[in-house]
């Protein structure tokens, strides 16, 4: 695996819980945090701080309304979070790729 270099890899998307974040919004259009929480099995907590790091890096975008005097939080994910996203995967696969040759 000498073509591979591991600190390519986007330390922002490389948690397990962002992964799966990211998976979920990529797949849809914009998803409510109970959504995402439900999706993932997260804690609150856990996904909030996730969620956090995912829009400081404009990863992901946030709206906050009140429905029925309820707050609801939607989540989309940004044009670079999905080019992220993509070149996150595609490493990923390089590594798969260059393994199997061997």
């Amino acid at each position: 695996m000498t073509d591979f270099n591991y600190l390519e890899i986007d330390d922002v998307i490389h948690s397990r819980i962002r992964t799966a974040i990211m998976a979920v919004l990529i797949s849809v259009d914009e998803a409510e945090f109970t959504f995402i929480r439900e999706k993932i099995n997260a804690t609150d907590g856990n996904l909030s701080v996730h969620l956090k790091k995912l829009e400081e890096h404009k990863y992901i975008s946030v709206t906050k309304k009140f429905i029925e005097r309820k707050p609801v939080t939607r989540y989309k994910i940004t044009k670079t979070g999905r080019n992220a996203f993509e070149d996150y995967i595609k490493k990923l696969e390089s590594i798969i790729r260059s393994n199997s040759k061997k």
